[in-house]
């Protein structure tokens, strides 16, 4: 490990961690999402320059917490799901942890596409609307609709 990384570690791990903790009013994600916070970090390249790290670790952490919440969303959405379920028809352990998985993957995909194209995308496969209804909705053409939802869908299908 480079000197640097680890002089980062040890003069802030104990303040970020408490500024989460602070956040998150619980110890366990606190400590989990300050390793992840610092695992962010050290992937950059030139941790070397870093001039404000407090202010560089508070960045990094914020977007870490968003997507905890996130994914927090999807799991108790899934939860509420499996609830209504038959019990016959309840996936196992193995298969809700990798729908999991793919929701929150999916989730991330879609959040990188522009807000009308994702709702253009939410509308057809959510809502079950139809290209014109969408252009309506959307007060866009319907070439406006076919572009969004071929975007969308390679965003879901083929990027990673």
């Amino acid at each position: 490990m480079h000197p640097c990384v680890e002089t980062l570690y040890k003069d802030h791990r104990a303040w970020l961690e408490a500024w989460l903790r602070r956040r998150l009013q619980d110890r366990f994600d606190a400590e989990d999402l300050t390793q992840d916070t610092f695992e962010r970090l050290f992937t950059r390249r030139d941790v070397t320059a870093i001039n404000e790290p407090r202010a560089l670790l508070t960045t990094i952490a914020k977007g870490i917490v968003y997507n905890f919440y996130r994914r927090r969303s999807i799991e108790e959405t899934y939860k509420e799901m499996l609830a209504q379920m038959a019990p016959e028809h309840v996936p196992s352990q193995e298969a809700r942890a990798i729908v999991l998985e793919e929701l929150a993957e999916l989730d991330r995909r879609l959040g990188r596409l522009a807000p009308k194209v994702r709702k253009a995308f939410l509308l057809s496969q959510l809502e079950g609307m139809s290209q014109a209804e969408i252009c309506v909705a959307l007060g866009i053409s319907r070439a406006t609709v076919q572009r969004y939802l071929v975007q969308a869908l390679r965003a879901c299908c083929f990027e990673a």
